[in-house]
């Protein structure tokens, strides 16, 4: 069955970095939109981040130019590599393979805090 797994998430200092992974099986990986989204305790899910089968990149306003999505196709897994974190990026990280239906991983954790 269709499954996305992410991990990475923990504990980092404001002004730190972080590498979220997610691997997709059960489907034809490289096929497919990966996107990564966030929500933070009463707030709404929120993108993050997305990468087009063909590599094309999109952002969330409040991460463009600090965040970066990429993704390895020969892996099945797509990555968020998060830059100067600010105690805001504090959140349940989860996961996205587009389409219909959509599939969400379990979501990982990520604190940004001193």
């Amino acid at each position: 069955q269709v499954q996305v797994v992410e991990s990475g998430g923990g504990l980092v200092q404001p002004g730190g970095s972080l590498r979220l992974a997610c691997v997709g099986s059960g489907f034809t990986f490289r096929m497919y939109t990966m996107g990564w989204y966030r929500q933070a305790p009463g707030k709404q899910r929120e993108l993050v981040a997305i990468v087009t089968s063909g590599g094309i990149t999109n952002y969330g306003d409040a991460v463009r130019g600090r965040f970066t999505i990429s993704r390895d196709n020969a892996k099945n897994t797509v990555y968020l590599q998060m830059s100067s974190l600010k105690p805001e990026d504090t959140a349940v990280y989860y996961c996205q393979r587009w389409g219909s239906p959509a599939y969400w991983g379990q979501g990982t954790q990520v604190t940004v805090s001193s």
